[in-house]
């Protein structure tokens, strides 16, 4: 099985961190940089994103063993671990599967349950784009704009625009996603009484409807140690929108005291 990409800074406690659906490493940069004041802070691409490999399958096992095996790799078990989104549910999935390996939970914005949307117009449209006819990124831009209005969706989403030679090729691997999406949208099937025992953060945004009441009602239920927080004026990337409430928040359950 190929390593997962990532990116080691600081020293301390090890500190991994696992990006959302369509990001990567890259994202977390400016956040890895602030944790590495207090952590050895491991920022990793999961797979079919980044600089990670790709494959046809993708789902939360599989991703879990990944990091798992990066964990082992290295020699840092048990770390802290903090995912967002997609990220937050791999985590999930190796606390249930691997507890040994997990000091602690942070988990950004995302619930252990099944979501209904599918992000299907995202998906549409970079499959939808001649990446031969583009001459900058700019020009994808353009090309994106009428499918996805909003500037900093676009933004987000073409930052997984590289250039390869005299071309451009997509990071993110659009298709298995596509192929994966209720993989992705679900979470693992589990019987009714799984429970995390370890130390858990909840974060999630004020302005976001992925951690609603129903969703609180499930983690209390799973989770038997576990605090939740919201963050206000801020949605489901709650870490971009609000970076330093989101990292005052996670250092003081991380290192209580502190």
């Amino acid at each position: 099985m190929p390593e997962l990409n990532y990116s080691s800074s600081g020293s301390g406690q090890p500190l991994v961190v696992l990006h959302g659906l369509f990001g990567s490493g890259r994202n977390w940069q400016s956040h890895a940089r602030r944790l590495a004041q207090a952590f050895q802070v491991i920022n990793v691409d999961l797979r079919n994103h980044g600089q990670s490999f790709h494959t046809d399958e993708m789902n939360y096992p599989a991703m879990a063993g990944d990091v798992a095996r990066l964990i082992r790799q290295l020699d840092i078990g048990p770390c802290h671990l903090l995912g967002h989104s997609m990220g937050g549910k791999v985590a999930m999935a190796l606390a249930l599967g691997e507890a040994e390996l997990v000091a602690d939970l942070v988990i950004a914005d995302i619930a252990p349950v099944v979501y209904a949307h599918d992000h299907d117009e995202l998906v549409d449209a970079a499959l939808g784009l001649t990446l031969d006819a583009i001459a900058s990124r700019a020009d994808a831009d353009r090309e994106l704009e009428s499918a996805i209005p909003e500037p900093g969706l676009r933004a987000f989403l073409l930052q997984n625009l590289v250039r390869d030679g005299d071309s451009w090729r997509w990071r993110v691997n659009w298709q298995a996603i596509q192929r994966n999406m209720s993989n992705l949208t679900g979470f693992i099937d589990l019987p009714g009484d799984w429970r995390i025992d370890m130390r858990t953060l909840f974060i999630r945004g004020a302005n976001s409807d992925y951690v609603d009441d129903e969703a609180i009602e499930q983690i209390r239920r799973h989770f038997c140690n576990v605090e939740i927080a919201t963050l206000e004026n801020a949605g489901h990337w709650l870490h971009a929108e609000q970076p330093q409430a989101f990292i005052e928040r996670v250092l003081e359950f991380l290192l209580p005291g502190r």
